[in-house]
């Protein structure tokens, strides 16, 4: 009976998982076959292509998944909004190409949504090895133990979270075009995941939720050190984010997570207004103050 319930689950479409990635082939094999491995349902794949110099257009299409490509590298925001436009199912669910999703993630994520029961929130996994949750069962897909990871990642617990602010996260589609999506201005990504839950802060979400039973394996930064002296591919930014994200809303993103988002914290259900005691303002006088400097010196400079 257990087995007849999975390959009805099989059947199901829930989300549609975008993949920014750049010349990451490994990778990505590994994390698409992970989606396919681990889910409880079937989802729609559509990685971006930035460059796909190393053979990846053509196993997307040896596989038969749908893809967005450009000859140039765009970054992750304009990759994720180019990839978005061709997501059939009313999630979107944003991935890093360097992922392993553990067993049951989706039905865990499934099951947040049918709790919620309307379309408002932001919910993310947990991060394990390059995030929170530090585990080590290999530093790179040559020595990466996948049977150690499976036997032991429901034992690394972390807690249901406040204002989650990274990946993999899931939005409802609807709200993800209200928003405009990523804010390309971000180039190449640093600084457009907080920026997008500000949009969504002000557009009256309230729920936003890392949820501990829905883990990743994160090698982390793959890319950003296969390019980090490249000359002409830009896989980071420094802090050019953060300024972008100060003069564009007023705040930090330091501020924006400890104030508004309370982040890491034991999440306790949605988020209120903030608290504005002592720390709030005299943290918002550092902002105003940094927000002056930037603009005065730094705003053609960006």
């Amino acid at each position: 009976m257990e087995q007849k319930r999975n390959i009805i689950g099989k059947t199901f479409k829930m989300f549609s998982i975008i993949i920014p990635t750049l010349n990451n082939l490994k990778y990505l094999k590994l994390c698409i076959r992970s989606i396919n491995k681990n889910s409880n349902f079937n989802h729609q794949i559509i990685p971006h292509v930035n460059l796909g110099e190393d053979g990846t257009k053509e196993f997307l299409q040896n596989e038969n998944i749908d893809f967005s490509f450009t000859n140039n590298n765009v970054g992750i925001c304009e990759g994720m909004n180019t990839a978005s436009k061709k997501a059939k199912f009313d999630y979107i669910l944003y991935s890093h190409d360097d992922f392993y999703f553990c067993p049951n993630w989706d039905k865990v994520l499934k099951n947040e949504v049918d709790r919620i029961g309307h379309k408002n929130f932001y919910l993310s996994g947990v991060m394990m090895h390059n995030g929170p949750l530090k585990y080590d069962a290999g530093s790179s897909v040559e020595n990466f133990d996948e049977n150690k990871l499976l036997e032991n990642f429901k034992k690394i617990n972390h807690y249901d979270f406040q204002g989650s602010t990274w990946a993999p996260h899931l939005i409802h589609k609807e709200l993800w075009k209200s928003v405009g999506g990523f804010s390309e201005e971000f180039f190449p990504g640093t600084g457009s995941d907080p920026d997008l839950n500000m949009k969504l802060w002000k557009k009256g979400v309230r729920i936003f939720k890392g949820v501990n039973n829905c883990k990743v394996y994160h090698f982390g930064s793959t890319v950003t050190r296969k390019y980090k002296n490249h000359p002409t591919i830009k896989t980071e930014s420094g802090n050019k984010g953060n300024k972008i994200f100060l003069l564009k809303w007023g705040i930090s993103i330091k501020f924006f997570k400890k104030h508004i988002m309370r982040s890491d914290e034991v999440y306790k259900g949605q988020l209120n207004e903030p608290e504005k005691n002592f720390s709030y303002f005299m943290d918002l006088l550092v902002c105003k103050l940094k927000y002056i400097y930037l603009l005065i010196f730094y705003k053609y400079k960006l």
